[in-house]
């Protein structure tokens, strides 16, 4: 018998400080990375996929963002003074500017 599956894996990579497109507030929002990995008799082998994202901590309104925009989101932070920098944004809907540049 061999036994497999899946197992996931969260990983916080920032706290930065933005605008929430679904809430309006600023408030702090956490920078998340989950790793989906693939296991043999409970040994992880290999990531089977990975996923970024931020969710804010007032509502708790996630959003998904690209690999590139998450480096730039967490470069930011390490550059606004680590947990806690002030970095100014805004998320959400398509009528707001967003602040990973384009």
């Amino acid at each position: 018998m061999i036994i497999f599956g899946t197992k996931g894996y969260l990983y916080q990579l920032a706290i930065l400080t933005l605008v929430c497109g679904s809430c309006g507030n600023p408030a702090a929002h956490t920078l998340r990375k989950r790793v989906t990995k693939f296991s043999l008799f409970f040994v992880p082998l290999f990531p089977v996929s990975t996923k970024y994202m931020t969710q804010c901590t007032f509502c708790g309104a996630e959003q998904k963002v690209t690999k590139e925009q998450a480096d730039r989101l967490e470069a930011q932070s390490s550059a606004g003074g680590g947990p806690g920098g002030q970095v100014g944004g805004q998320m959400g809907g398509q009528a707001r500017q967003q602040p990973y540049g384009s």
